[in-house]
């Protein structure tokens, strides 16, 4: 352990940042709001050490602290910023997703794989579809979205191997898949099929299709998707209207990454 109540490791790491970026991911949608103890839990820190870290980003402005709860501030968003505005990708992607939600009057995104979840880099929302709120950097699970299992579909045996011995596949509706085995297969359906579909695994009433951009060399930049309420739109009312406006789009978008 080092000083900070991280695991002492590689020479190169810098522990402090580490754990500083630890504190800050403990904060979520479910965890606004967090005590010392709440981050101590959350990160594997101690108290000390949590405290140390809450403190340092509220001095900063980086958190705000009412003498029980820490809640980050906007002024963290500056941290993602910095790397999305950066990435070629979102700004290319959004005039499509624009476009086909025009075309097809629901909501489009498009989200890049990133240590196991998916992180949305673009949206264009024409209505809200789940019981939580969609935006650029929002994060889910990779195993039971349309988008994830397109970018998973994209990742080799050996990825995959590690990926399922880390990541808690957890029943979030009755018609998850929650075996490693299941999700396995339904990759090679999609890498057969060439897109996903997901019915009502990550919410119920929720339905999406999605399908993977690729740059000129071949290699899977992002995925796209569109996400309907299931009473909107049946499985294959979205293989027959929506999953040609994302191939076609796909395409598109191939040429200019």
């Amino acid at each position: 352990m080092d000083q900070d109540g991280g695991e002492a490791g590689d020479r190169d790491m810098v522990g402090g940042l580490q754990n500083g970026l630890a504190v800050i991911e403990a904060f979520d949608e479910r965890h606004p709001r967090l005590t010392i103890a709440d981050a101590a839990k959350a990160t594997g820190l101690t108290r000390a050490a949590a405290r140390r870290y809450l403190l340092t980003l509220a001095r900063l402005g980086y958190a705000d602290h009412d003498g029980k709860f820490f809640s980050l501030t906007p002024k963290v968003l500056r941290l993602g910023y910095a790397a999305l505005s950066s990435m070629t990708i979102p700004s290319r992607v959004q005039p499509w997703l624009e476009r086909i939600s025009t075309e097809v009057g629901e909501s489009s995104s498009a989200a890049v794989l990133d240590d196991g979840e998916v992180v949305y880099i673009a949206r264009s929302a024409t209505r809200r579809i789940m019981s939580i709120g969609l935006g650029v950097g929002s994060r889910l699970p990779a195993y039971c979205t349309s988008l994830g299992r397109m970018l998973l579909a994209a990742q080799d045996e050996a990825w995959l191997d590690a990926y399922f011995a880390r990541v808690p596949l957890r029943a979030l509706t009755p018609r998850t898949l929650t075996s490693a085995t299941e999700i396995r297969a339904a990759l090679e359906i999609v890498r057969r099929e060439g897109h996903c579909i997901v019915d009502e695994e990550l919410e119920l009433g929720l339905r999406s299709v999605a399908v993977a951009v690729r740059d000129g060399s071949g290699k899977v930049r992002c995925a796209i998707n569109v996400g309907v309420q299931t009473h909107r739109m049946s499985v294959q009312q979205m293989r027959d209207e929506i999953l040609p406006q994302l191939h076609a789009a796909a395409m598109d978008l191939s040429r200019i990454l």
